[in-house]
């Protein structure tokens, strides 16, 4: 019997003998990781070796460090500008506002002299003073818009040791209206003054603007009621 079996697995009829290996297959994976691993870092230190023989690495960081140098200039030289932009826009905003304050003030004294040479020309009217008592002088009017009528004039005594006037004073418009005679005094009525040496007087009388002027008279009354200066001016 043992013969047999002995004869049977030498024979050609003997049946087929499989070698299966026993290494697991998480082990055969981890294997063929680290192989091409191992071979991606060889790669990777050949292309590195490969770019410092030929100078690229060399070249590229000399780059990157100008084009960095040059940002950070053009940022500097950005900034400068922007300053100077700045401070000529705050130059700019300052002179404009200087321009307009001399322009003011330019007005202001010009509106200055006309007045004072009003003054002059009203007070040069009242030269040379003579003649005692109450006088009246400088009698000016001009309409100031249609319907008013702007007047000025000067109240004097001219001698230097007076007493106190006191008294009243009144203006008279004359003219025609509708063709026909007209006449206006101040209105709600004459009004009182008190002075020593002088007194201006000046102010507005609002009129129909249909009327047509032909002069203003003022006029000077004490407490008695008489009249005691006038003046007439034709319009």
């Amino acid at each position: 019997m043992r013969w047999k079996l002995l004869r049977r697995r030498l024979s050609i009829s003997a049946p087929r003998v499989i070698v299966r290996s026993h290494l697991p297959w998480p082990l055969r994976w981890a294997a063929v990781a680290i192989v091409l691993g191992f071979s991606a870092a060889a790669a990777l230190w050949a292309f590195e070796f490969g770019k410092e023989i030929a100078g690229l690495d060399r070249v590229s960081k000399s780059e990157l460090i100008q084009l960095r140098a040059e940002v950070q200039q053009l940022r500097a030289d950005g900034a400068k500008a922007q300053a100077i932009a700045n401070t000529s826009e705050s130059l700019v905003k300052t002179e404009r506002a200087a321009q307009e304050r001399l322009a003011s003030q330019l007005r202001q004294l010009e509106a200055e002299r006309e007045r004072l040479q009003a003054d002059l020309g009203f007070f040069e009217n009242l030269l040379p003073l003579a003649g005692e008592g109450v006088q009246l002088r400088g009698l000016q009017a001009h309409s100031q818009a249609p319907g008013q009528l702007q007047f000025q004039l000067l109240a004097m005594q001219p001698a230097k040791a007076v007493a106190e006037f006191v008294g009243r004073y009144d203006m008279v418009l004359t003219g025609t209206l509708d063709g026909r005679p007209w006449t206006q005094n101040l209105p709600g009525g004459a009004r009182s003054i008190k002075f020593r040496q002088y007194l201006r007087l000046e102010g507005s009388i609002d009129h129909p603007p249909e009327v047509v002027l032909k002069g203003v008279q003022a006029r000077i009354t004490d407490q008695q009621g008489a009249v005691r200066a006038s003046q007439m001016l034709k319009m």
